[in-house]
């Protein structure tokens, strides 16, 4: 079994419009949203049942014992982020503050203090009109995200196995970060979305240095190249002198917009331009890993 990553430098390059569509041209696919700050591909492949939901939890929050608590303050000062407020006679501890550092509970006095596992957010499993598709929220205020994609990816593998899938498509966390790196961990692909902008060129050019350290191969996908063909030709040499794969450019589309809005892949539009595009960047990509 494969797995792909689909990735980007930022966000809103097009990434998570090239990854639904890939899953509906691989054969027997599981999709996997590791984008859980801003998590969307159910958007587009329409879940029509939820399976299963799990809980995850990050890493630990204080809690206050108001039984042994004597309201001394040492919590208070001791506490570098912040955390800790006084409010209608008592100390409070704001848990999207606080980081588990464990400080407040080494040094109360009163042993009133305990971390206590954290409610962080939850990831499905959910039935799809491709199959399965294994997603996740991180609540408001969260940081833990790479740990939740992580399971993500864990569950996505664990089901593609028992349902014996051929390929993973993994709709990546933009940027370079923890949940970035951790969407790509260990895949056999990874394909970076890019757009012709300055600024999407140099986003470009870290995703790509940073799957360079991880020993990952990728390819990259120019996507409305269109828009600024200048860039875009400027991207073209880059990728060309640092020997990268140019898996494809796909034109700017008027009708993703529709294909949004009717909760589609783009790919399903056979009016569509930029479908035979991805089409190709699809054979381009089977090639590399299936050989066929």
């Amino acid at each position: 079994m494969k797995q792909i990553a689909i990735i980007s430098g930022k966000g809103g390059t097009g990434k998570t419009t090239l990854s639904a569509s890939l899953s509906y041209l691989f054969q027997n696919p599981v999709m996997s949203d590791c984008d859980v700050d801003a998590s969307n591909l159910h958007l587009l492949l329409s879940p029509v049942e939820l399976k299963q939901n799990y809980e995850y939890y990050g890493g630990k929050k204080a809690e206050i014992d108001y039984e042994k608590c004597t309201n001394c303050g040492i919590c208070k000062d001791k506490c570098r982020f912040e955390a800790i407020d006084f409010q209608q006679d008592k100390y409070v501890i704001n848990e999207y503050a606080c980081e588990g550092c464990k400080l407040c509970v080494l040094t109360c006095p009163e042993k009133a203090i305990k971390l206590v596992e954290n409610l962080a957010g939850y990831y499905y499993e959910s039935k799809s009109p491709k199959g399965v598709l294994v997603h996740g929220d991180l609540n408001p205020g969260e940081e833990t995200s790479g740990g939740l994609v992580a399971e993500i990816r864990k569950k996505s593998f664990s089901v593609g196995e028992n349902l014996k899938k051929d390929v993973i498509i993994i709709d990546g966390a933009p940027g370079i970060g923890c949940p970035a790196t951790s969407s790509v961990a260990g895949v056999n692909y990874a394909i970076i979305v890019t757009e012709p902008t300055l600024s999407g060129f140099h986003d470009l050019q870290r995703a790509v240095e940073t799957l360079k350290k991880m020993r990952v191969k990728f390819g990259v996908v120019i996507n409305k190249f269109d828009l600024n063909e200048s860039v875009s030709s400027s991207l073209e040499e880059w990728c060309f002198s640092e020997n990268i794969d140019l898996l494809g450019k796909i034109p700017f589309d008027e009708m993703v917009n529709l294909a949004t809005r009717e909760a589609k892949p783009i790919i399903l539009y056979e009016d569509s331009i930029s479908s035979k595009y991805i089409k190709s960047i699809y054979q381009k990509i089977s090639q590399i890993l299936f050989n066929k």
